[in-house]
């Protein structure tokens, strides 16, 4: 209940700002104490809830961090002994954020924490300049989307409960924005970063790959010869900027790769990558998958081949829907394709988690300006996605916390939660479709003028 109620607040709250700024014109000072004071409060809030979360775990039953802060503590006690990460059971990420989170037993055990949510913020700065610079929003009307990301009740608790998430986020999002200030190096070397962190940016190399078309630099469409016509072609294909990207982004990857396996070996490459390709989560969870996988866990039948065949069916849709936005839209809009392929892979994935709806709402508010959608359709898929993940929650804390057996509930909330996702997906292709066709006859209609 407070979930929902402090995220209904900060929509409405959102709405009224909104209305603000499109009546009241602000001075460039009055902007500009205006961005400060909203990262400001949004870091006040975030180390406050560090502060109370201390405090709650040292006394109370239910604890404030998150297990998985736990294990990333637990692992990087190994390394500061010299052993492997992976000595703690369930550590399945890259060594690397072992090594971060080091600094838990020498200085602080809430450093992680810091260091998530300073990142929280880092990926505010950067959807603030993105919706300025490559959206070309106003100062007021760039921080006012930005406070989609800053005060989202859900972002801000993930992070100060000790999820990583904020890290893959910043990659994500730092490569965008080199993407789009032709900073092609750094950006490639980010996003192999990125692929070693996390395996899921894979499915942007489609979309970016297509994003580097041989007009990615120069505005000017070159004009081949007839006789050239062909080789042309090629060229355009594999130009330079593709080459680079995948060159430099596959080494970037490869090193860190290879150096963590020369460290540890097939237990890096078992648990940081291969362990989520075959990965089979039987507990509860949003994925509309997870009722059949607890039900074939309880038969004991997933040595069958059929079994394993439906291990690997949920990766259908994703392979079919990934690249079928990035042939659609990638030259058109790099980021609202990321956000459409993002949110399909994890509409549709085995495993659906809190910590995955952060990879998608760290593209929103770059995506939304440009989409057209009156105010109500936003509140109607606001309380859609609320209630229905509500109506799952409700569910989910009698199964976990009251022992109730109301898996099929659980389940039916699964649905319900992917039906109210399937529609919002619709509807921002359909305001996005609607903005482009409005821009477009508008512009034909300046040309004819």
């Amino acid at each position: 209940s407070l979930f929902l109620s402090s995220t209904s607040t900060s929509f409405f709250f959102f709405l009224l700002l909104s209305s603000c700024f499109r009546q009241t014109p602000m001075s460039t000072r009055t902007t500009g104490n205006l961005v400060l004071g909203a990262f400001s409060v949004a870091l006040v809030v975030r180390l406050l809830l560090l502060v109370y979360g201390v405090w709650q775990d040292q006394n109370m039953l239910v604890k404030y961090t998150d297990v998985d802060y736990r294990v990333f503590t637990d692992a990087a006690g190994f390394v500061q002994r010299g052993q492997s990460p992976y000595e703690r059971a369930t550590y399945r990420y890259t060594p690397l954020l072992a090594f971060m989170m080091v600094f838990n037993h020498t200085l602080h055990e809430s450093f992680g924490k810091v260091v998530f949510v300073l990142l929280d913020l880092v990926c505010g700065v950067l959807i603030y300049r993105m919706l300025r610079i490559h959206r070309g929003l106003s100062a007021q009307h760039s921080i006012l989307w930005s406070l989609l990301w800053l005060f989202n009740p859900m972002v801000i608790n993930v992070s100060t409960r000790g999820n990583a998430e904020s890290i893959i986020c910043a990659l994500v999002l730092g490569t965008l924005y080199c993407l789009l200030q032709r900073r092609l190096f750094s950006a490639s070397v980010l996003y192999g970063v990125a692929v070693h962190f996390k395996v899921y940016p894979i499915i942007y190399v489609p979309a970016i790959l297509l994003f580097l078309d041989e007009h990615y630099v120069s505005k000017q469409p070159p004009h081949p010869s007839n006789t050239w016509r062909l080789w042309s072609r090629i060229t355009c294909l594999f130009n330079r900027y593709r080459i680079l990207f995948a060159l430099v982004s596959f080494l970037s990857f490869a090193l860190l790769s290879l150096s963590m396996f020369a460290l540890y070996g097939d237990e890096f490459l078992e648990n940081t990558y291969l362990y989520h390709l075959s990965r089979v989560d039987f507990r509860h969870n949003f994925s509309l998958y997870f009722y059949h996988l607890y039900l074939n866990h309880g038969m004991g039948v997933f040595g069958s081949r059929a079994v394993s065949l439906w291990r690997y069916a949920p990766f259908l849709p994703q392979a079919i829907l990934v690249p079928m936005f990035a042939f659609l839209f990638a030259k058109k809009d790099l980021s609202y394709t990321m956000l459409l392929q993002t949110f399909v892979f994890v509409m549709f994935n085995k495993v659906c988690t809190v910590q995955y709806f952060l990879w998608y709402f760290c593209l929103l508010p770059l995506v939304l300006p440009r989409c057209y959608l009156t105010w109500y359709k936003y509140a109607g898929m606001s309380f859609m996605w609320m209630i229905t993940q509500g109506f799952w929650l409700y569910f989910a804390y009698e199964l976990e916390f009251l022992g109730n057996q109301t898996f099929l509930m659980v389940w039916f909330g699964s649905l319900l939660f992917f039906m109210a996702n399937l529609w919002i997906l619709c509807e921002i292709i359909l305001g996005r479709a609607i903005y482009w066709n409005w821009l477009e006859h508008d512009t034909v209609k300046v040309k004819k003028e």
